[in-house]
């Protein structure tokens, strides 16, 4: 009977050019410890390093890459001490393989004008050949097996996120940022929305020194026609999207609400729009770039004129 403090750990190999090291990445991405191409004469000894005895203090599963390049392979040899090490309450070792057609993995070569590994001074072919069969006790003995033929990088990322994935591990951090376009573009946003078309506070004198923060503010963005529906529209988007981006396995979502001088409107933008995400089970990061900004009516001013501009350009 495997103990509940049992160590998982996961042998990942197949055939060179099948997506090692796409599979060994993906793993690392979502939370495994991950070590390619380690010397199998210390697997043994790595396995054995008593594993926490705390189940408050969990290590995380371990995934080890190998394959027919590996110092030391032998493949009956290292089944036969996996074998034993699984005998031990300590581990529970499975294996993944990633299998491929030989004429895929011969194109995939050439494509990267890289040779075969088993193939330097000969054709591609007899190098997948010798190697395939190498390999066969693991792909006979394997607990899961992938067969990357028909499947794009992404697509094989997507597989191993799917079965290997760890709790919690695969959630997007999701980041909104007010700021002021007219302080600059933040960096790295993925999505911007723009909300200088709604009514601006900074023109009351009342609210002026006041910020998206206060609730007289709030209010007066509130009242806009636009504010509700635009609101809305924008929430319906970001609840489509975050799962989508989460299951493309993107780690950030960094979302930017501007307006003018980045005190007012996009900070309660960016406040409700939290607010609304959290209750639809999100859990994003608040942040206000320029909330603590003097107000300067030259920076409202030439937004307005530019808007002004524009209008007159188009004849309005």
């Amino acid at each position: 009977m495997v103990s509940q403090s049992a160590k998982r750990v996961l042998l990942v190999t197949g055939l060179s050019g099948a997506g090692k090291s796409t599979a060994i990445k993906t793993l690392e991405d979502v939370g495994w410890e991950t070590i390619d191409n380690f010397p199998l004469r210390l697997v043994e000894r790595l396995l054995k390093t008593p594993p926490s005895s705390s189940r408050e203090n969990n290590d995380p599963p371990l995934a080890l890459g190998f394959d027919s390049r590996t110092r030391g392979f032998n493949p009956d040899t290292l089944i036969g001490r996996i074998k034993k090490l699984q005998e031990s309450e300590n581990f529970l070792i499975s294996t993944l393989f990633l299998d491929c057609a030989g004429g895929e993995i011969e194109r995939r070569y050439a494509e990267t004008r890289r040779r075969h590994p088993l193939a330097q001074d000969r054709p591609a072919a007899e190098g997948i050949a010798m190697e395939r069969s190498q390999l066969e006790p693991f792909r006979r003995w394997a607990d899961h097996v992938i067969d990357t033929t028909g499947l794009s990088a992404n697509a094989l990322e997507k597989e191993v996120r799917q079965q290997f994935e760890l709790e919690g591990s695969g959630t997007t951090t999701v980041t909104i940022t007010s700021f002021g376009f007219s302080r600059g573009l933040p960096n790295n946003i993925d999505l911007l929305f723009d909300v200088r078309f709604l009514a601006n506070p900074f023109w009351e004198p009342e609210l002026k020194l006041m910020t998206g923060l206060d609730a007289p503010v709030a209010e007066y963005i509130a009242k806009d026609p636009s504010y509700h529906e635009a609101l809305t529209k924008i929430e319906d988007l970001l609840k489509f999207l975050l799962p989508k981006y989460q299951a493309a396995g993107k780690a950030y979502v960094n979302i930017g609400i501007g307006c003018t001088g980045g005190r007012h409107r996009s900070v309660h933008v960016a406040e409700t729009l939290s607010k609304n995400l959290r209750k639809a089970r999100f859990s994003p990061t608040v942040s206000h770039r320029n909330l603590t900004s003097r107000p300067m009516d030259a920076l409202e001013s030439m937004s307005q004129n530019s808007a002004s501009k524009i209008d007159e350009n188009k004849g309005i």
